[in-house]
């Protein structure tokens, strides 16, 4: 999942990226409202994390734009104020959620997870495709009730894949939704991860779920497929 933070402090927008990065989240970072009306314009981000005191165009104003120009995705609005006008003021121009600075790390992913379930669609907390079951919150993967162990970038491969079960992901919509870097047609990024994947997940149980869909990309195949 791609992640946009706005956030023009630099030891905060460090501190919240590495935490993000850690989640095996792809993280983008811009520092003013003009940069962060572009990017969460430009691209279909899964949650923007939104400081509310940005210079250029302020956080309340970047919201309400995106959410006139018909731009949905969640946003998680910070705030070093605790004033209840400043709150409402928040949620009046869009936002999904507000946080008052300081706040702890995990309370942040904990309601990022929370947004992104709501999202544009159905985003719920476990995920099951066939004997294969994902738990978001607890970064767990389970198939045939066996758990199985994997690294933030597999883990954050194999989300994208069960969150659309069936349906065909090029190379580069992987990139864009798993890795913080432009596509480069060139690199196998994605190829090695998906074969570490398989390893994991489909050659200890005999399975082939994870197909290429050759000069398009990869699916996970669906239960109803079989």
């Amino acid at each position: 999942m791609r992640m946009l933070v706005v956030e023009d402090e630099a030891r905060m927008a460090s501190l919240i990226q590495r935490a993000l990065v850690r989640e095996g989240y792809a993280v983008d970072v811009v520092g003013d409202g003009a940069e962060a009306l572009w990017a969460a314009t430009e691209t279909d981000y899964d949650a923007v994390v939104l400081d509310a005191m940005i210079p250029e165009l302020d956080g309340f104003e970047v919201c309400r734009r995106l959410r006139a120009g018909g731009r949905w995705t969640p946003v998680l609005m910070l705030t070093a104020r605790d004033g209840v006008e400043d709150r409402v003021r928040g949620l009046d121009a869009g936002a999904d959620d507000y946080l008052t600075k300081p706040f702890a790390l995990k309370e942040l992913l904990a309601r990022l997870r929370a947004l992104t379930r709501r999202g544009l669609g159905p985003r719920p907390v476990e995920l099951q495709v066939g004997d294969l079951a994902l738990d978001v919150a607890q970064h767990e993967v389970r198939r045939a009730g066996e758990a199985v162990s994997l690294s933030p970038k597999e883990f954050a491969l194999l989300e994208l894949f069960m969150r659309r079960p069936g349906e065909v992901l090029s190379r580069s919509h992987i990139v864009d939704h798993v890795w913080d870097f432009a596509y480069d047609g060139g690199s196998n990024v994605v190829d090695v991860y998906v074969r570490y994947l398989r390893r994991k997940i489909d050659v200890p149980f005999g399975r082939n779920d994870i197909e290429t869909v050759r000069g398009v990309g990869y699916r996970l195949r669906a239960p109803s497929a079989d």
